[in-house]
């Protein structure tokens, strides 16, 4: 497959400066290199190079062909590698005098040899093999692809905090924007193209190549790229490979987030990547709702505003109810009863397969009698405190219950509400949740409730609808007082809200079957009773203000 060359290159490219682990380059090769690099940079800036590049760029293959560089792949792969390493080795030559005054020029400096380079790269793709032979096109794509990754391993473990990743942002963005010319030798292998930029991204993730972040969020965030990979791809083709490259960076940022240690760099990139997110949720929002549950996943609990914009998206053929209608009827809305896109194999993460087995078993015949006391040491993992629950199985256990759970309803004919969700199996495991669970926990499994609370669907209406029963049923006001902080904490940041936590929040507060100002933690402190009368006086204040959609947010 693809990966096999990447990796192939990237074994290559990861060879020491200008040498060989097993063995020498063939005697001669790295002066040929340099010489044929510095020759096709200047035909490549000639007047006769800019007014017949293909005409040049034959004369230049033939003074490859002359030089023996052309005779086997090894060969061409050590070109590759030989002069990538002398392009980088050329722009940390440049570098130090990248600022002040003379840094247009030095920049303008560097990028003569890359994009000369990165040119003769893309030339050499396009013309390689038979005009209708996109293997041999792809395959030495990822080849040069693998190179330059591996070349660019090989820097960062060497120059450490010295590295510098602007040649390989250069390199690998003007590269793609060669490629992704409008022609229709190009745009034939344009969605190879795609995967092999996937591979290729995904192996010098940030947590792989942190040095490299930076550029690795400024290549994944292309208006190119990203228009390629979830716009002009038919069938959506390309949204598995970005919501991979977004959990990549999820991931990496997770442990700084979840500590809340912003130093700057951190603070950069975190800032990076909630623009990325408005982009998306601006421009792409299917794609978001497609795979809010696997972003959800990696996202550290008290994320909340970038979560917020996750769970915020909704279909762009779809108008939002004005949650703040009095007498909403949500239950009445049409796309109340259609089952949203989950694009997560959720029920694959409930492991291991016995507690699955189990878990069916009890939804199907409230047995094993045992499931329910041993439900709390199932999820539990360690007795650490913040890091005590198996989060990814919560989130999966939640969804596939509510999912099943809705099954049910409507296999007796019925629609879920506030009678029909009570008294199940399902409800059975909620309420022992909420009941059992220590507080992390209780938090833990109430965040997992109020992901699902987005646009109208389904899972929607079913999550609002549980999680206030939970709140009615709560046999201490303890867990009462952990929903309204669930809620109110998602509610508190800045714009945007999603759709179901408003509505959610608004029938909490409005309907006095709750008698949510009755209870005592609303009115524990003077400052948290100002917070709630605030948050209630925007609830119920706003009656015609459109419900946000993708609002700017205040500190970017």
């Amino acid at each position: 497959g693809p990966a096999a060359h990447i990796f192939a290159g990237i074994s290559q490219g990861k060879l020491p400066l200008f040498q060989s682990r097993d063995y020498d380059d063939p005697p001669g090769l790295l002066e040929k290199t340099e010489y044929l690099l510095r020759e096709w940079v200047n035909i490549y800036h000639s007047p006769q190079g800019a007014k017949d590049p293909n005409k040049a760029f034959s004369m230049f293959v033939h003074q490859m062909n002359c030089h023996g560089i052309l005779k086997t792949d090894d060969l061409i792969t050590r070109f590759f590698r030989l002069s990538t390493q002398m392009v980088v080795e050329l722009c940390y030559r440049f570098l130090p005098d990248c600022t002040g005054t003379g840094a247009t020029n030095t920049r303008n400096k560097m990028f003569h040899t890359v994009d000369a380079y990165v040119k003769l790269i893309s030339l050499l793709v396009k013309h390689s093999g038979e005009a209708n032979n996109s293997a041999t096109k792809i395959n030495l794509l990822n080849k040069v692809l693998g190179i330059v990754a591996g070349v660019l391993q090989q820097d960062h473990e060497t120059h450490q905090t010295d590295f510098q990743q602007l040649p390989y942002q250069r390199i690998f963005i003007m590269l793609f924007l060669e490629l992704n010319a409008r022609e229709p030798i190009l745009e034939a292998i344009n969605f190879q193209l795609l995967t092999a930029y996937f591979h290729t991204l995904h192996i010098l993730r940030p947590a792989k190549s942190p040095g490299f972040a930076y550029a690795w969020l400024e290549l994944v965030s292309h208006r190119l790229f990203l228009g390629r990979m979830l716009g002009l791809t038919p069938q959506q083709k390309g949204w598995y490979m970005y919501a991979q490259l977004l959990i990549d960076l999820f991931k990496y940022l997770a442990p700084f987030l979840r500590n809340a240690e912003l130093a700057k760099p951190v603070t950069v990139l975190y800032k990076g990547t909630l623009r990325v997110l408005l982009v998306l949720l601006h421009d792409f929002p299917e794609f978001l709702c497609d795979y809010h549950y696997g972003f959800c996943d990696v996202i550290p609990p008290n994320c909340i505003q970038m979560r917020n914009l996750i769970l915020s998206a909704f279909p762009r053929n779809m108008r939002l109810p004005d949650p703040f209608t009095p007498n909403l009827k949500v239950d009445m809305l049409a796309e109340i009863s259609n089952e949203p896109r989950v694009l997560t194999e959720f029920a694959l993460m409930i492991q291991p397969a016995s507690f699955k087995k189990d878990l069916d078993h009890y939804l199907k015949a409230r047995t094993p009698v045992t499931f329910l006391s041993d439900l709390r040491s199932n999820l539990q993992i360690s007795n650490e405190p913040g890091l005590r629950y198996n989060i990814p199985l919560m989130n999966a256990l939640v969804l596939y219950v509510g999912h099943e759970a809705i099954t049910y309803i409507r296999k007796k004919g019925l629609s879920p509400n506030m009678t029909t969700i009570a008294h199940s199996a399902h409800m059975d495991i909620f309420q022992n949740l909420a009941v059992d669970l220590d507080t992390e926990g209780r938090y833990l499994f109430l965040n997992a409730i109020a992901n699902q609370l987005r646009y109208p669907n389904s899972h929607t209406h079913y999550f609002s609808c549980t999680l206030l029963y939970l709140f009615a049923e709560a046999n201490t006001e303890a867990i009462q007082e952990q929903i309204t902080r669930v809620l109110l904490e998602r509610l508190i940041v800045n714009r945007p809200h999603p759709w179901g936590l408003l509505i959610t929040f608004i029938e909490l507060i409005k309907n006095p079957t709750y008698k949510f100002w009755n209870h005592e933690f609303v009115h524990c402190a003077p400052e948290i009773e100002k917070l709630f009368e605030s948050v209630a006086r925007s609830c119920m204040v706003q009656k015609h203000v459109p419900p946000p959609a993708e609002n700017d947010l205040s500190e970017l």
